[in-house]
């Protein structure tokens, strides 16, 4: 019973950091981890968090989420950005700050403050885009920080994971650490991808046999990040790659249309449901974690000669600055090499502000995937001893996520005003090219389903009004409302069909256009939901 209670209570908080950031301008993860702390010292019972039932609950669904709804051609078309920040900073960040955190607390085993600067490196796109709700970011920019933020989680995880198994054991070899990290990333994907066709081959099969239901299709979808995930994890492989693959597969899946609009419409309210729920209930456990693990990491510091524990914030500030420097500098380098680049090529870019770099080091700010890394910290090892500096990399890994939340949003606004990026192209023409080839072979449906149902019918008239009225979305022509109640129902029923034909024409088209990359994941699914919106009106 306490369990029921503890979870309600938290879903509660979440819902209740949604009402109070419409009235107060803060960043809802900051509010929710007050409204955590707040748990913490009421009177409900504090709550103890299993790693590895943390880790099922809440990251297949997230990083399948992530993977699902990121737009895959602006991935592509800044892979080398993403990729350079995603991976080369996340080893740089694991190699150089956890050195760092050794030197800088040498009673913190170095395997230990490795695994520290690992669950230290994956940034989180929706902390980013909370702090900076007042001021949105740039669309490209913001594309940029959520393919690091998808590929980031999963190389940082695995380094966690890494630097766990050497505390652990006492050892660590190159080769083989290295050996295992191919089969363990190979193995993800292989098994996100695969256990994803055939999940929805089977789903498929099952429609195409009884029908299709849309809580059934919802429930197929909510299942196959912990389904890849259990299956890789019992292979010995990365379960968080198979998620992250399972969501990226899911796109190219959704991209054939084959889901009815209903069952679209029904499953992304219960995506967003699911993300917020996360989500939040993560940073309300943040909070509601932290007055606890400060008890005991000012209990450490003061046990190692440090008599005042307000060194532990100094540290916090000390180690989130090192992390914004170090990706300050790794993006000043990075940017300067990709605009060499682009000259050698005779390319002529723009020059890189110190602005934008300023932006993209602020924005790297950490969040639920941090916290869900830190918790997963095994309270014990092998021979039955604590976990050595485990508290203390608890509060460290808090601190930082809340310092880089509350930098952000003082510092962002500020930045983002001021920053001048070199104009995107304009998606006008994009979005109106594809209503238009999408509104032509609407018509087109419209007309071929007409002349067939017009065959052999005595009112061929009727057959025709109806065509009429079914491209009036596409054609604008106006009918006449003079009727009366038997000829309107008969228009209506024929209207019906021709509709929802040239509804479904209409999407065809749109997903076509995406699988030739002609309009980008955004656009598709507006004008996805847009047709879905109709087509549910029009069945009903």
């Amino acid at each position: 019973m306490e369990t029921v209670t503890v979870i309600l209570a938290l879903l509660f908080a979440v819902l209740a950091s949604d009402w109070i950031t419409r009235f107060v301008p803060m960043p809802i993860p900051l509010v929710q981890i007050v409204l955590g702390a707040l748990l913490a010292i009421g009177p409900l019972p504090s709550v103890e968090l299993n790693s590895e039932i943390f880790f099922l609950v809440f990251l297949p669904p997230l990083l399948f989420l992530d993977g699902w709804r990121i737009p895959k051609r602006d991935l592509f078309r800044d892979s080398t950005t993403i990729l350079a920040l995603a991976l080369g900073l996340v080893l740089l960040t694991v190699l150089g700050i956890g050195l760092f955190i050794h030197w800088l607390l040498p009673t913190m085993p170095l395997s230990v403050a490795f695994a520290l600067a690992a669950v230290l490196s994956p940034t989180d796109p929706i902390a980013v885009s909370a702090v900076a709700s007042r001021t949105p970011i740039p669309h490209r920019l913001m594309h940029i920080l959520e393919g690091e933020a998808l590929l980031n989680d999963a190389s940082g995880l695995v380094c966690l994971r890494y630097a766990v198994a050497a505390t652990l054991t006492g050892t660590f070899s190159l080769t083989d650490a290295t050996l295992n990290f191919l089969w363990l990333a190979l193995g993800g994907v292989a098994v996100g991808v695969g256990g994803t066709i055939a999940i929805t081959f089977v789903e498929d099969r099952l429609v195409r046999r009884v029908g299709a239901d849309p809580g059934a299709q919802t429930l197929f979808s909510l299942l196959i990040p912990f389904a890849v995930y259990l299956l890789a994890e019992d292979i010995h492989v990365s379960g968080i790659l198979a998620a992250v693959a399972a969501g990226i597969t899911m796109n190219y899946v959704e991209n054939l249309g084959r889901a009815m609009a209903v069952t679209r419409m029904r499953r992304t309210a219960v995506w967003d449901t699911v993300q917020l729920a996360a989500n939040g209930a993560i940073f309300v456990l943040l909070g509601e974690q932290l007055p606890d693990i400060l008890g005991r990491a000012a209990r450490i510091v003061t046990s190692e000669g440090n008599h005042n524990a307000w060194w532990l914030l100094l540290y916090v500030v000390i180690i989130g600055a090192a992390l914004i420097a170090l990706r300050f500098v790794w993006a000043t380098v990075t940017l300067r090499l990709f605009l060499l680049k682009a000259r050698l090529k005779g390319v002529r870019p723009e020059k890189v502000s110190w602005h934008l770099t300023a932006v993209t080091s602020l924005a790297g700010v950490k969040g639920a995937i941090t916290l869900a890394g830190v918790l997963t910290l095994p309270m014990l090892l092998p021979n039955g001893e604590d976990f050595p500096a485990r508290d203390l990399a608890l509060f460290l890994a808090m601190g930082v996520i809340l310092l880089s939340l509350i930098s952000a949003s003082l510092t962002l606004p500020w930045l983002l005003g001021r920053l001048q990026l070199p104009r995107e192209p304009s998606r006008e023409a994009e979005e109106d090219n594809a209503r238009s080839l999408a509104g032509r072979a609407a018509m087109r449906a419209i007309e071929q389903l007409q002349v067939r149902l017009a065959e052999g019918r005595a009112d061929a008239d009727l057959c025709a009004e109806a065509a009429a009225r079914a491209m009036e979305r596409y054609s604008r022509r106006s009918i006449g409302s003079e009727e009366n109640h038997q000829h309107r129902q008969g228009i209506a029923s024929v209207e019906q069909r021709l509709r929802l034909a040239g509804l479904k024409a209409e999407r065809d088209t749109f997903y076509k256009l995406r699988r030739e990359r002609k309009i980008e994941d955004r656009l598709l699914q507006r004008l996805v939901r847009e047709v879905d919106l109709l087509e549910t009106r029009y069945a009903s």
